[in-house]
This record gives structure tokens, C-alpha cells and sequence, in this order.
């Protein structure tokens, strides 16, 4: 079993990570438009992807930070609605989660 200091140490790479792409998205999406009327329109398309990645990263981004909240509060891996503890294996796969298995489905 992980230690809650590894699962932590995990959170923080990942938070750093999406904090480096964001800014990343945000300076393309700033880049001043291409006078082409062609390239606008394949720029307008690059930028709906980029802000829909832009999206889930901030909603990652989210989901970390409260898994923090929760670490340092000595809840993190604990389900937040039934209580149980959240099983290794789940974690594993999503660190931030705030619910068991059966509390999120």
C-alpha cells in the first residue's frame, strides 16, 4: 500500500504538470490570428480542441487540489460520501478521486 506522503508527492508532479500545459494552451490560444481567411478557420478548430483540453485539465486541476484539501485534512483515501476506506487499486488509477467504487457509480 502506498503511503499517503507518496500518493501527495504523486498529486504535486501532476498539478505542476498541468499547471506548465495550461499556461502552454493559453499562450497559443493569445497568438494573434492569421490573416488568412483559410488558416482562421483550421486555427478557430485547433482552438476548440485546445480549450476543450484546456477544460478537462482545469477540472483535473480541481480534482487535485481538493485531494490535497483532503491530505491535508488526514481524509485522503476515504470515501467522501459512505466514509470506507478507497481501495488501493482505484487510486492507482485515479489519485484524485474523492469516492469508492460503489459511491461513484
Amino acid at each position: 500500500m502506498k503511503s499517503t506522503a507518496v500518493r501527495e508527492t504523486q498529486l504535486r508532479a501532476r498539478l505542476a504538470e498541468l499547471s506548465k500545459h495550461l499556461h502552454v494552451i493559453e499562450d497559443a490560444l493569445d497568438e494573434t490570428p492569421n490573416k488568412d481567411v483559410e488558416e482562421r478557420a483550421v486555427e478557430r478548430e485547433s482552438d476548440e480542441v485546445l480549450e476543450g483540453l484546456g477544460n478537462a485539465e482545469l477540472l483535473e486541476t480541481h480534482m487535485i487540489e481538493a485531494a490535497l484539501v483532503r491530505v491535508a485534512d488526514g481524509e485522503y483515501g476515504y470515501c467522501v460520501d459512505c466514509g470506507d476506506q478507497i481501495n488501493e487499486e482505484r487510486l492507482d488509477v485515479l489519485p484524485a478521486t474523492p469516492k469508492c467504487r460503489k459511491c461513484a457509480s
